[in-house]
C-alpha cells in the first residue's frame, strides 16, 4: 500500500486539470460510499453509481491513471475494513471482559462455564481448538509434505500435471461436505473401534487435517520447486541417490517455505467451523478424564461461535463472550499468517542470494 500511495502522489504531481478532476471525484465519491454504508444512508448507491460511473470515463480516456487511483483506492478500503472489523470485535467484547476479567482465558483458575449463573470461560473451547489441531496437523503436515516431494521431485511430468491440479480440487470441496462425510462415516467408525461417544476430538481433527492437506502440499510444493535444479543436479552428480537428494538437500533447502505451508495448514484448522460443528458434541467442558484424551469431546472456538449466535439476544453477557472467541480466533490467525508469510519471504530472500 505505501508503494501504491507514493506512485500515485507522484502521479498526482503531474496531473493535467482533468486528470486531476477525475482523480479528485473518484477518492471523495469512493470515500462517501463508505461512509455512507457505516451510516446506513440512503445516499449509498448513489455514490457508488457515480463512482463507477467516473471509473469508467477514466477507463477510457486515462486508462494507466485510473488503474493507479483504483487499485490504490481498493488496497486501502480493504485495510480500513479490516481495521473496523478488528475494532467492532474487540469493542463488542469489551463488557465480557470488565464481567470476568483475565478468568475468561487464564486456565488456572475456573474452568466452568454457565451463562445463567453468569459464569464465563474460554478455556474449555481454547482447549479444545488446540486438541483438534494437533491432531489435525500431524495428519496435515507429514501427508502434506510427502505430497509435496512426490509431486516436485518423483512425479513424472505428465502425472504430475495430474496429481497437482486434483490436490488443490480437494480445497474446493465444501467444508460441509467433509463434516457430513465425518458424521456419517469418521464419528460412528472411531466410536465403535475405541468404544467412545460420538464427536470425539480425534475423528474430527482428522478430518480437519484432510481439509488442510491442500493448503500444506501447495505451499510446500511451491517452495521445493524454487530450490535451484543445480543444487539437486549437483548432489546426483556426487553419487547420491535421489532419496539422499530430498532429505539432505531440497527440504533443508526448502525447510522455511514448508514451515509456512505448515503454518498456513495450523490456521486452517484453527478456522474450521462446518466440519467441526456437525460431528463435535458441544460440550463446554474440559475433557475427561485426562486433559490431553483426543477421544473425550468438548467445544471449539469456531463451534462454539456457530452453535450459540443463532439463540443469543443481542447486548448479553453471552452475546458478548461470542465476540470474545472472535478476536482470540482473530489475533491467532492473523499472527499464523503473518508469521508464515514471513517465513516464506526470507525463505525466497535466501534462495535469491544463493543464487
Amino acid at each position: 500500500m505505501r508503494r501504491q500511495a507514493i506512485a500515485v502522489i507522484r502521479t498526482a504531481a503531474d496531473l493535467d486539470r482533468p486528470s486531476f478532476f477525475l482523480v479528485t471525484a473518484q477518492i471523495l465519491l469512493i470515500t462517501g460510499t463508505f461512509a455512507g454504508f457505516l451510516l446506513q444512508s440512503g445516499w449509498t448507491v448513489t455514490l457508488l453509481y457515480g463512482f463507477l460511473l467516473v471509473a469508467g470515463i477514466g477507463w477510457v480516456t486515462r486508462q494507466a491513471l485510473t488503474a493507479k487511483v483504483v487499485t490504490f483506492l481498493m488496497t486501502a478500503t480493504t485495510l480500513l475494513t479490516l481495521g473496523l472489523i478488528a475494532a467492532f470485535l474487540v469493542l463488542e467484547s469489551m463488557p465480557v471482559f470488565r464481567h470476568a476479567g483475565l478468568g475468561l482465558v487464564w486456565p488456572f483458575g475456573s474452568t466452568e462455564w454457565s451463562s445463567s449463573q453468569g459464569q464465563f470461560s474460554l478455556v474449555p473451547m481454547i482447549w479444545g481448538t488446540a486438541l483438534t489441531t494437533a491432531v489435525a496437523i500431524l495428519v496435515a503436515a507429514p501427508f502434506g509434505v510427502a505430497g509435496a516431494l512426490f509431486i516436485s521431485d518423483i512425479a513424472p511430468d505428465w502425472l504430475r500435471e495430474i496429481v497437482k491440479p486434483a490436490v488443490e480440487l480437494l480445497a474446493g470441496i465444501p467444508s460441509i461436505v467433509y463434516g457430513f462425510i465425518g458424521f456419517t462415516v469418521i464419528n460412528p467408525y472411531v466410536g465403535d473401534l475405541f468404544s467412545v461417544n460420538p464427536g470425539a476430538l480425534a475423528a474430527i481433527g482428522l478430518v480437519i487435517g484432510f481439509m488442510a492437506l491442500p493448503t500444506v502440499v501447495s505451499v510446500a510444493e511451491d517452495a521445493l520447486s524454487a530450490v535451484p535444479e543445480s543444487m539437486k543436479d549437483g548432489s546426483v552428480a556426487m553419487g547420491v541417490t535421489d532419496w539422499q537428494t530430498m532429505k539432505s538437500v531440497s527440504v533443508p533447502t526448502a525447510f522455511s517455505g514448508i514451515s509456512a505451508g505448515v503454518l498456513l495448514g495450523i490456521g486452517r484448522a484453527i478456522g474450521e467451523t462446518m466440519a467441526a460443528t456437525v460431528m463435535i458434541s458441544h460440550s463446554r467442558r474440559l475433557p475427561e478424564p485426562e486433559l490431553y484424551n483426543v477421544f473425550d469431546s468438548t467445544e471449539t472456538l469456531t463451534t462454539f461461535i456457530a452453535a450459540s449466535y443463532g439463540h443469543v439476544t443481542p447486548g448479553e453477557l453471552f452475546w458478548s463472550a461470542l465476540f470474545a472467541a472472535g478476536v482470540f480466533l482473530m489475533v491467532i490467525v492473523t499472527g499464523l499468517g503473518i508469521v508464515s508469510q514471513l517465513i516464506e519471504r526470507r525463505m525466497h530472500r535466501k534462495l535469491r542470494e544463493g543464487q
